[in-house]
């Protein structure tokens, strides 16, 4: 393991941070009664002070942390100053070998300029160029990777049978390249794919997925804005620069992986005689096969490939009861961002990731602060985690599950935070998922004690279950989820919210996620005791925290259990 150097004015940031006062204007904690009050809960959420949350996104997003990329200089630096933090408010060391860190094998690839790929067509060589028309990628670890082959139109990419629809009935795909669209197949019935919510097999890292267990060289993913509820912007800067996976990951890969713009294949199937938009309504019905397409694909995948390790941060708070201190609950928000990128010959420019995600990770430390200095712990004990590799595919995440400090079977609870907008008093508050597990009325009562109201999730069809840390948990049978503000505060009008929301929102994954003086981190302060509220709540149960009967994932809790 390296050790990392913590500058001098990252050890005095350290110090201003761990003293700074509260917010001007601080929020008073409430009493909650829902569930009762455990002893020592109130002393805890009354030791969270917005004013150093406030501090530590400010230096976890300045030009010293560089973007906070894994594997990179500034993100050691992000994982030594949480570190820092866990040892200062008194946690135990939950990593390796004693330690707060627990080192995980990543491989990074960075595609290279000499990549190239080639589509003809019946009536045309397309070239599809980097950055414009297309972001072309490698996921198997190869430094260099040919794939030569025709295309075929799968649909969606889907293999669900417990929805009836099979999108490779039929058809041999080895190696092939797939043309496959992001999202599912359209439903308002949520018995069939989740009706307007999205489900994961809506999510491009299925697509992929599943193409490589379906034996596929390569695929080709359909970006549309309206689809994928993000922009090409946001896919040019997320698949630009270095991609990082599991190094010791046993799933099957795509030798070639791309999103492509939607100009750009309706140009290619234009040039076969079909309209994209009715391909996609072709798609979305029952009884579609794949087809394949009178196109041969020439792909040349130039990687820099690159071995590293990088950190999860992990502190533990023992709990008080001889027994329940066996289990676990956990609180999670990954440090890492997207780093330092360059595109197109411009200057290298940081990706300060401010919201996304210092905002949670200075909610974990100071949720740490808060209940290590209590004068009385929950009865289960407590893991606080700063995950590593979330932009990069959830891998931090997916490490720690497979190596957790605790057996997973032990574990009640994830409570995951992921970009806390800062707009003041929340009065609303959000966490899809909960209410697929044991305790969505112990939720429901501590949001009322916080005087907030419960909403369900704004865009369900944008599959944010999926996008975030707690979805690893999850995917293991561990009951999990993310907390949110809603959209009303108090003190501000809807239409305020909205615009200064839409300005946040416009800085996803851009440099442009920069701390802002006037940003009110009153919001990430109440969210800190309502999650020191749930320590204490969830922690006194009788029992582990369960999906309800019939969820997808209370199979996989089961299984754990045995």
């Amino acid at each position: 393991m390296r050790r990392v150097m913590v500058p001098c004015f990252l050890l005095l940031a350290i110090a201003v941070a761990g003293a700074a006062s509260p917010a001007k204007h601080a929020h008073k904690a409430q009493a909650p009664s829902g569930g009762g009050i455990p002893e020592g809960m109130l002393a805890a959420m009354h030791g969270v002070q917005a004013g150093r949350i406030r501090a530590d996104v400010k230096l976890l997003s300045s030009d010293a942390m560089e973007g906070r990329g894994t594997g990179a200089h500034g993100g050691e630096l992000a994982a030594a100053y949480v570190a820092e933090q866990f040892k200062a408010a008194g946690l135990e060391p939950a990593g390796d070998n004693g330690s707060y860190l627990q080192r995980v094998p990543l491989v990074g690839e960075t595609t290279l300029s000499e990549t190239s790929l080639q589509l003809k067509t019946p009536k045309s060589l397309r070239t599809l160029r980097e950055f414009d028309d297309a972001m072309i990628f490698n996921l198997d670890h190869r430094e260099k990777a040919d794939v030569r082959s025709e295309l075929v139109f799968v649909g969606y990419g889907i293999t669900a049978p417990e929805f009836g629809w099979d999108d490779y009935a039929g058809v041999d795909v080895k190696g092939k390249v797939l043309l496959i669209l992001v999202n599912e197949p359209p439903s308002d019935d949520p018995r069939f794919f989740g009706g307007k919510a999205l489900t994961y097999y809506g999510r491009w890292t299925y697509k992929f997925e599943q193409a490589a267990r379906m034996g596929a060289a390569g695929v080709l993913l359909i970006h549309k804005t309206e689809m994928a509820s993000y922009g090409w912007e946001v896919v040019r800067s997320s698949w630009s620069g270095e991609r990082s996976s599991l190094a010791d990951d046993p799933d099957s890969k795509l030798a070639m992986a791309a999103w492509v713009q939607w100009e750009s294949a309706n140009a290619l199937l234009a040039d076969c005689g079909m309209k994209i938009d009715e391909l996609v309504e072709l798609a979305g019905k029952r009884g579609f096969r794949a087809m394949p397409l009178p196109v041969s694909v020439t792909a040349h995948v130039a990687s820099a490939v690159r071995h590293f390790e990088s950190s999860n941060v992990i502190g533990k708070l023992t709990g008080s009861d001889a027994e329940l201190k066996q289990q676990g609950i956990f609180f999670t928000g990954h440090y890492d961002h997207l780093g330092m990128r360059q595109k197109d010959g411009e200057p290298p420019s940081i990706y300060h990731g401010a919201l996304d995600n210092a905002t949670g990770t200075a909610i974990v430390i100071e949720m740490a602060r808060a209940m290590a200095a209590a004068s009385a712990r929950p009865r289960r004990s407590v893991y606080f985690v700063a995950t590593t590799a979330e932009e990069q595919g959830l891998w931090g995440s997916a490490y720690l599950v497979r190596h957790p400090p605790v057996p997973l079977s032990r574990i009640s609870l994830d409570v995951n935070f992921d970009a806390i907008k800062p707009l003041g008093i929340p009065q609303e508050i959000e966490a899809d998922g909960m209410e697929r597990t044991s305790i969505a009325a112990l939720f429901e009562h501590t949001a009322a004690d916080f005087k907030m109201t419960v909403r369900a999730p704004r865009h369900p069809e944008d599959g944010g279950y999926f996008r975030s840390d707690h979805f690893s948990f999850a995917m293991q049978g561990v009951p999990a989820f993310s907390v949110e503000p809603g959209e009303r505060f108090s003190g501000h009008i809807e239409a305020w919210v909205k615009t200064k929301s839409e300005e946040m929102d416009h800085s996803y994954h851009q440099p442009s996620d920069e701390y802002k003086d006037e940003y009110d981190y009153r919001t990430d302060a109440i969210l800190a005791r309502f999650g020191v509220a749930l320590a204490y709540r969830v922690g006194a149960l009788r029992d582990l925290v369960q999906w309800k009967s019939g969820d997808e994932f209370e199979r996989l809790r089961k299984a754990e259990a045995e």
